[in-house]
Protein backbone atom coordinates (compact mmCIF):
# COMPACT_ATOMS: atom_id res chain seq x y z
CA UNK A 1 0.00 0.00 0.00
CA UNK A 2 3.00 2.12 0.79
CA UNK A 3 4.69 1.60 -2.31
CA UNK A 4 1.43 2.78 -3.97
CA UNK A 5 1.24 5.86 -2.89
CA UNK A 6 4.53 6.44 -3.54
CA UNK A 7 4.55 5.78 -6.83
CA UNK A 8 1.28 8.05 -7.35
CA UNK A 9 2.57 10.40 -5.34
CA UNK A 10 5.86 10.59 -7.80
CA UNK A 11 3.75 10.22 -11.42
CA UNK A 12 1.90 12.83 -10.04
CA UNK A 13 4.59 15.28 -9.36
CA UNK A 14 6.75 14.36 -12.49
CA UNK A 15 3.63 15.23 -14.27
CA UNK A 16 3.02 18.35 -12.43
CA UNK A 17 6.98 19.28 -13.73
CA UNK A 18 5.53 18.93 -17.33
CA UNK A 19 3.69 21.25 -19.60
CA UNK A 20 2.37 22.07 -22.73
CA UNK A 21 3.72 24.92 -25.05
CA UNK A 22 1.21 27.46 -25.30
CA UNK A 23 1.26 29.07 -29.19
CA UNK A 24 -1.40 30.90 -30.97
CA UNK A 25 -1.11 30.11 -35.09
CA UNK A 26 -0.96 33.94 -36.47
CA UNK A 27 -3.86 33.48 -38.63
CA UNK A 28 -5.50 31.61 -35.65
CA UNK A 29 -9.48 33.07 -35.32
CA UNK A 30 -8.28 33.01 -31.36
CA UNK A 31 -5.90 35.87 -32.13
CA UNK A 32 -6.85 39.74 -31.27
CA UNK A 33 -8.52 41.48 -34.61
CA UNK A 34 -9.00 44.33 -32.81
CA UNK A 35 -8.10 47.96 -34.25
CA UNK A 36 -4.98 49.23 -32.78
CA UNK A 37 -4.75 51.71 -30.04
CA UNK A 38 -4.03 55.68 -30.46
CA UNK A 39 -2.19 57.91 -28.59
CA UNK A 40 -3.27 59.04 -25.46
CA UNK A 41 -3.27 63.09 -26.69
CA UNK A 42 -5.27 62.09 -29.78
CA UNK A 43 -8.28 60.94 -27.89
CA UNK A 44 -11.50 63.80 -26.82
CA UNK A 45 -10.38 64.90 -23.45
CA UNK A 46 -12.72 64.40 -21.06
CA UNK A 47 -16.58 65.57 -20.40
CA UNK A 48 -16.65 66.12 -17.04
CA UNK A 49 -13.54 68.98 -17.09
CA UNK A 50 -15.32 71.08 -19.14
CA UNK A 51 -19.00 70.74 -17.75
CA UNK A 52 -18.21 70.96 -14.34
CA UNK A 53 -14.84 73.13 -13.84
CA UNK A 54 -13.79 73.00 -9.89
CA UNK A 55 -10.47 72.75 -7.98
CA UNK A 56 -10.34 68.72 -8.77
CA UNK A 57 -10.60 69.07 -12.49
CA UNK A 58 -7.25 69.72 -14.05
CA UNK A 59 -7.97 72.04 -17.42
CA UNK A 60 -8.36 70.01 -20.67
CA UNK A 61 -5.92 69.25 -23.31
CA UNK A 62 -6.43 69.77 -27.13
CA UNK A 63 -7.28 66.62 -29.22
CA UNK A 64 -4.07 66.22 -31.07
CA UNK A 65 -1.80 68.35 -29.00
CA UNK A 66 0.97 66.05 -27.26
CA UNK A 67 2.44 69.18 -24.57
CA UNK A 68 -1.22 70.05 -23.84
CA UNK A 69 -2.11 66.56 -22.83
CA UNK A 70 1.20 66.36 -20.85
CA UNK A 71 0.70 69.64 -18.96
CA UNK A 72 -2.76 69.04 -18.28
CA UNK A 73 -1.48 65.15 -16.77
CA UNK A 74 1.32 67.18 -14.85
CA UNK A 75 -1.50 69.31 -13.54
CA UNK A 76 -3.92 66.45 -12.38
CA UNK A 77 -0.80 64.48 -11.01
CA UNK A 78 -0.41 67.72 -8.83
CA UNK A 79 -3.58 67.87 -7.40
CA UNK A 80 -3.69 64.35 -6.60
CA UNK A 81 -0.53 64.61 -4.63
CA UNK A 82 -1.53 64.32 -0.61
CA UNK A 83 1.85 66.12 0.56
CA UNK A 84 0.89 69.45 -1.64
CA UNK A 85 -2.83 69.14 -0.72
CA UNK A 86 -2.12 69.05 3.00
CA UNK A 87 -0.07 71.70 2.67
CA UNK A 88 2.72 69.60 4.25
Amino acid sequence: MKKLLFVMGALFLVSACTERQQVIDQASEKRYQGKRDTQPWDNDPLAYAKAAPNSFAAPSWNKGDRASWETQIKARNERQNENKRIGD
